[in-house]
């Protein structure tokens, strides 16, 4: 069976997901259309303010759509968040102070927040150097939650507890929304004042509730995924308690100015317009997850989420077990990106990660992984990381060459 026919049998069996995936685009494009109802956005809501970016009716009213959408108290939507990892910690540092404890309840932190708690690298500033007691509370064997550790864990000094939603470079599953639920339920029952803050990276409209729907006190992630709808050129966003996104602002601005400052710089349109879109986007993205999973499964290598399973992100993993295939894949990827298309990707150290990466995503937003892109470390078992997708048929065309270029799990390249 060639590229052409393997792609093709993968469509047909997936008809049904593809189909149960597009109810949900729709679920969800029905709450944000009902949250710009509810707040009348309007053209105006366009317009900007320079300098200081005080009283921003365009970026005022888009955080109370955030909010509703988000199912939280308050949002901050702001262009100065540089990245997802920015936006986290804000809210860690807003929230943890000298001789508290945090709690990572999900195994290890994605790589860029290493330096942030201060597991790497030194003088930055970071939490530990601040005087904040880290613990990491490892996942069993199966990559779920140990429970039990989880209840026993959590004492009167612990401050935070932080979720990472997705899987990030791990081989684990990616959490659900039932999981996040249970983590924060298990949490409060120890600890009623503790915060859970969850990464919401890659998880935003995968679900038709958000963290901040079942109990967590804040959420954070990137415009540059799921919620900037493809659009949107840069920037993150903070979620949940009122008291607790107005601490995170004044972290990004300073104390006494918190949400009041940041310029949105003509950036108000494509704001709302990604919102818009986001859902549609996180649906082709999942599309093309379960279509790379099905033939990646047929071709014999181990991935993670299984074709058939629910997805919790948009991220899908294939273990390559090999540094050649790894960036061959990447290549491909890149050869098929509208962007950039000529560049060839070589591993290479990377801000703010341990290991060399290899990274492939032409795309019109620099870093936009929602666009449709793949990426991993140099390093033991080799996995590839695949993100985003703006419309499935684009994943389709790239796996046929994937295929060509990687082959079987028994080949060599």
């Amino acid at each position: 069976m060639n590229s052409f026919q393997q792609l093709h049998a993968a469509e047909q069996a997936l008809s049904q997901i593809f189909s149960g995936i597009d109810a949900q685009v729709k679920q969800n494009l029905k709450r944000i259309l009902e949250a710009f109802r509810h707040h009348r956005v309007g053209a105006h809501h366009f317009a900007s303010v320079s300098g200081y970016g005080h009283d921003d009716l365009g970026r005022q009213t888009l955080d109370q759509v955030f909010a509703e959408i988000m199912q939280a108290e308050a949002a901050a939507v702001r262009v100065q968040f540089v990245s997802g990892t920015h936006a986290i910690a804000c809210a860690l540092f807003s929230v943890l102070r000298p001789g508290d404890e945090m709690i990572a309840v999900v195994g290890p932190p994605y790589d860029t927040l290493e330096e942030v708690i201060g597991l790497r690298g030194r003088g930055q500033g970071s939490l530990i150097e601040f005087g904040v007691d880290y613990r990491q509370l490892n996942l069993t064997s199966e990559g779920t939650v140990d429970w039990q550790q989880l209840r026993e864990a959590v004492s009167d000094r612990t401050r935070l507890v932080f979720i990472q939603r997705s899987c990030g470079y791990s081989w684990r599953p990616s959490l659900s929304i039932t999981d996040i639920e249970k983590i924060v339920h298990s949490v409060k029952q120890q600890n009623p004042r503790t915060v859970c803050l969850v990464d919401n990276c890659y998880g935003e409209f995968i679900e038709e509730r958000e963290p901040t729907a079942v109990g967590a006190d804040l959420i954070a992630g990137s415009l540059i995924k799921n919620p900037g709808g493809t659009v949107v050129t840069a920037g993150g966003y903070v979620a949940g308690r009122l008291d607790l996104v107005e601490a995170a602002t004044c972290r990004l601005t300073a104390p006494g100015i918190g949400s009041a400052g940041g310029a949105t710089f003509d950036q108000n349109r494509l704001l709302f317009q990604g919102l818009f879109l986001a859902p549609q986007m996180v649906g082709e993205a999942m599309k093309g997850n379960h279509l790379t999973a099905y033939v990646f499964d047929k071709l014999g290598y181990p991935v993670n989420p299984l074709p058939m399973a629910p997805r919790c992100d948009v991220i899908q993993a294939i273990q390559l077990g090999d540094p050649k295939k790894l960036i061959a894949f990447c290549r491909v990827i890149q050869q098929h990106s509208p962007i950039d298309s000529y560049v060839d990707p070589v591993p290479a150290a990377t801000p703010g990660y341990e290991s060399q990466l290899v990274m492939a995503g032409g795309t019109f937003i620099d870093g936009s992984t929602s666009e449709f892109s793949a990426d991993g470390p140099l390093r033991e078992p080799y996995i590839v990381f695949c993100q985003g997708g703006t419309h499935w048929t684009h994943v389709a065309i790239t796996l046929e060459a994937a295929i060509q270029a990687v082959g079987a799990a028994d080949t060599t390249i």
